[in-house]
């Protein structure tokens, strides 16, 4: 299985409303989830220890006080989790020079090493086990629908109560052809297989296709020779099995049990009901067998996790350099961007076109005019972070992470190309960066056109596939396409004004000042959604408005792309004022005593998470929330780290005479930076083996060395072909660029 101590499930959904909803099932699986969280602080927190990154801002020192506290709140949880976070979290935890920063550096290398990429080139979600798909999301689970089926013989090892059926199966129906039964054991039913070409048939279940993608099996083998084991199947109208309706798949032949997945979805017959399952050994030989279940799966597999990859190891080489990571891991990252591009059709089609089953777009919850529900079981199944939510089909929130997913892969392709001393292996699997350039292009183009609703002047979710727009005026989905550049300038400028309270969109429940109701951060929707969700979530008018993250709630981390949006298209004045509001409400929180004293039913807002439901994602599985201190690294002062230097391109605020930041760990220095109006000074501790390209904002800058007495010396360093300055150190404490008069 897939769980590990830092492998975590986002409980977003709390089990007490889910049960008030009428879901009983899915409200003891959330309690079990949030009982297997990692431990987090709901308190305030020790001050941040003398090591910890600084921002000094003359004239906002207790603002800048209280953002560090803030970051120091979250920065432990900032470590690896399951793969959706390699998009946000190495961005915060890889650059603070703490003595933290050895071990998360090497955490951050073996958990991306480790990652799974199946045949295909998937990439695993890496979430707690479950009886769901063992690469995907732990839920929808077979039990949680009507037409799937399953038989359980042991619980041994296996998802705990609420994320399975409550009772084991027995061996009676089941027919057992070249074997002897020899009963039910703590690992599961055990069979002595005597014969060649035994075969195990199970009683008559009938179940839709649609509902069943894939079958798993959980088994262990011995002896039995050479292996070929399939599953084949019976309907009503074909009652014998047969050849035709056969699906093949690898034997154990590792003397433990085994999960083994098998995409009967790829099997053209694989279509209606099914009426009976039969399990063929294919052995040659006799030996033993014993099946602890086999059972029917959901596709939960999640459309962003190649592109969450990718950006995880593109930051971690950016951030460290780690020339032998790269070197292993690069065709994996390739892989992972080829899978986007082939198997969701992005390369053909120039968006993310998900068709796994059950992904479709459209909502596993309709309402008849009269406003009775229909519940489309197998249906909606979610495809990201906002699992309730039935992204697909034509996929916004995946084709702007894929864009973004392009464009990394364009710089790193384009960075191995310039250092042949890296000796980064290429062939058959390496991008052109040029072709990848040209193809973020198109994505660009063509995304803008698809996704963009002129009516609401924003992006919606997707389009299902009977082509029906999906706009509940999600922030998040907005603020992330500003942030990765996704957004026209025009498009950027619309979202912005409806953000800012510029502009008012007919219909939407949350309007103008509304829309930053909570303060820290805007509602992750603006229009109350009551028919959208997959199909377990099927009483959401149960919950009042507001009291649900993904239906007018807010997301803390979230903020943060909100915070760059502004800085992009506002300007860094804007962003500054929306942070201080944002500071203010964290100064009230810690004077509460933290998050749970400050939410605690005297004042409006329920918190999600930690055995509470509710609104608001601030602690506890909540990790994203470290993002929002980082507008000052990445959007302030500008930095992009890269693998062989980095980028500086300040925007200050008016008031601001100058920002510096410290403690900042890149390559093998610990920088400090200084940035004012004309200037920019960079101060390092350590030794750089390696020459350091410099990116500068445009304009003449006068370079000086700055010795460690703080003596300054004119220097005029070499410039590259892309402008980027080559800086030899030397023995210099530091470098001094003033903006030429």
């Amino acid at each position: 299985m897939l769980n590990s101590p830092r492998i975590v499930k986002r409980a977003r959904y709390g089990f007490a409303r889910v049960i008030q909803a009428g879901n009983p099932k899915i409200g003891a699986a959330c309690l079990v989830v949030l009982a297997l969280l990692v431990a987090w602080p709901l308190v305030t927190q020790a001050a941040p220890p003398e090591d910890f990154p600084r921002f000094h801002l003359r004239g906002h020192e207790k603002e800048m006080t209280t953002l560090r506290e803030l970051f120091w709140l979250h920065y432990p949880g900032a470590g690896p989790k399951a793969t959706l976070w390699d998009l946000w979290l190495p961005d915060v935890s890889l650059w603070p020079a703490t003595s933290r920063c050895g071990a998360m550096r090497h955490e951050w290398s073996d958990t991306l090493a480790g990652r799974i990429l199946d045949p295909e080139g998937y990439v695993a979600t890496h979430q707690h086990q479950s009886i769901a798909h063992q690469l995907g999301w732990p839920f929808p689970f077979w039990n949680q629908g009507r037409r799937g089926c399953g038989w359980h013989f042991s619980f041994n090892n296996t998802a705990p109560a609420g994320w399975r059926p409550n009772d084991l199966s027995k061996p009676a129906g089941w027919t057992v052809e070249g074997g002897c039964e020899r009963g039910i054991v703590e690992e599961g039913w055990r069979i002595d297989i005597t014969n060649a070409q035994a075969a195990l048939t199970a009683p008559p279940w009938k179940c839709d296709t649609f509902e069943v993608p894939f079958l798993q099996v959980r088994w262990e083998t011995a002896g039995l020779g050479r292996c070929e084991p399939s599953l084949e199947w019976t309907t009503p109208s074909a009652t014998n099995f047969s050849a035709a309706r056969r699906v093949y798949f690898d034997p154990p032949n590792t003397g433990r049990v085994v999960y083994t997945m098998v995409p009967m979805y790829h099997h053209p017959l694989w279509t209606g009901e099914v009426a009976q399952l039969r399990l063929r050994l294919g052995n040659e030989a006799s030996g033993h067998l014993t099946l602890q279940a086999l059972f029917s799966q959901y596709d939960t597999r999640h459309n962003i996790n190649g592109q969450d990859f990718v950006h995880g190891c593109a930051e971690y080489f950016w951030w460290t350099r780690d020339l032998n990571f790269l070197r292993a891991n690069i065709q994996r990252a390739r892989t992972a961007l080829r899978y986007v591009m082939t198997e969701h059709h992005a390369l053909e089609r120039g968006v993310v076109y998900t068709t796994w089953v059950g992904h479709d777009g459209r909502s596993g919850l309709k309402r008849a005019a009269n406003g009775q529900k229909d519940i489309l079981t197998g249906g909606g199944i979610g495809n990201n972070y906002w699992d309730l939510l039935p992204f697909g089909n034509l996929d916004a929130y995946a084709t702007v992470l894929y864009y973004a997913a392009v464009r990394t892969m364009a710089e790193l392709e384009a960075e191995i190309l310039a250092h042949p001393e890296w000796e980064i292996p290429a062939g058959p699997l390496a991008l052109d960066p040029a072709m990848l350039d040209r193809h973020a292009a198109e994505v660009k183009a063509e995304g803008n056109k698809l996704f963009w609703n002129p009516g609401t002047g924003r992006f919606v979710a997707c389009l299902d596939s009977e082509g029906n727009a999906h706009d509940y005026g999600f922030t998040f989905l907005n603020c992330e396409a500003v942030y990765y550049d996704f957004a026209t300038p025009e498009h950027a400028s619309e979202i912005l004004r409806w953000l800012n309270g510029d502009r008012s969109v007919s219909g939407d429940t949350a309007q103008g000042a509304d829309i930053y109701h909570w303060r820290f951060g805007p509602r992750a929707t603006t229009k109350r959604n009551l028919d959208w969700y997959f199909w377990a979530w099927n009483n959401p008018e149960a919950i009042p408005w507001g009291g649900q993250v993904q239906d007018g709630g807010a997301v803390l981390g979230f903020s943060y792309h909100d915070l760059m949006a502004r800085l992009k298209v506002l300007g860094p004045d804007n962003a500054w004022k929306r942070l201080q509001v944002v500071l203010a409400w964290f100064d009230e929180v810690q004077a509460a005593g933290g998050y749970r004293k400050y939410y605690d039913g005297k004042r409006e807002g329920s918190l999600q998470g930690a055995g509470t439901p509710g609104g608001l994602g601030l602690d506890a599985e909540f990790f994203e929330s470290a993002l929002v201190p980082q507008v000052m690294l990445y959007g302030f002062l500008g930095f992009e780290p890269r693998g062989d230097g980095f980028k500086l391109d300040p925007h200050l605020p008016a008031d601001w005479p100058e920002l510096v930041i410290d403690q900042i760990r890149f390559h093998d220095l610990t920088l400090r930076i200084r940035a004012g109006r004309d200037h920019l000074e960079i101060q390092k501790a350590g030794e750089c083996a390696e020459p350091l390209f410099l990116r500068l904002p445009p304009g003449e800058h006068q370079t000086m060395l700055v010795g460690s007495d703080g003596a300054v010396t004119p220097v005029k360093f070499a410039q590259r072909a892309d402008g980027a300055l080559r800086i030899d150190w030397g023995a210099a404490a530091g470098l001094r660029f003033e903006r030429a008069r």
